[in-house]
């Protein structure tokens, strides 16, 4: 059993093909990357058997970022979207919940705080949401 195989058992608690790494993106407004970056810390971890990737950008987006973007939401497994005041209003996010809901990703909103009240985009209407925390990313991830 190599690293990886170790890892995930130690994780899940069943052994599962380790050739494979779980690939979670992360869909957030830009004003919200603080919280991507303690979310993505999280995947540092050794034992953790699973990656997140996004596309965060700065500049305006265009066709050539929307490409992009969906050919990297393409190699993931699920997404992540994390829901605070500003997802509503964030295009960029609005983008990444239609390429997921496209591909048929499994799709899990995610609330930054204990808030819970946020508005959220008509991309999102019908996925699941869930507080922040280990068993609920855990549940996510395990299910991919």
């Amino acid at each position: 059993m190599n690293l990886r195989d170790l890892a995930y058992l130690l994780f899940f608690g069943s052994a599962r093909k380790a050739s494979t790494m779980t690939k979670v993106f992360i869909s957030f407004a830009i004003e919200d990357k603080h919280y991507r970056t303690m979310l993505a810390g999280q995947a540092d971890h050794d034992r953790t058997p699973f990656e997140f990737v996004d596309m965060s950008v700065w500049e305006a987006w265009d066709t050539e970022w929307k490409a992009k973007c969906l050919a990297r939401i393409k190699t993931c497994n699920g997404m992540i979207v994390l829901i605070s005041p500003n997802t509503a209003s964030a295009s960029g996010v609005r983008y990444e919940i239609q390429c997921a809901k496209q591909l048929n990703l499994p799709l899990m909103l995610m609330y930054v705080d204990d808030r819970r009240n946020y508005t959220l985009p008509p991309e999102a209407v019908g996925a699941r949401i869930n507080i922040w925390s280990w068993p609920n990313l855990k549940s996510f991830v395990g299910g991919l």
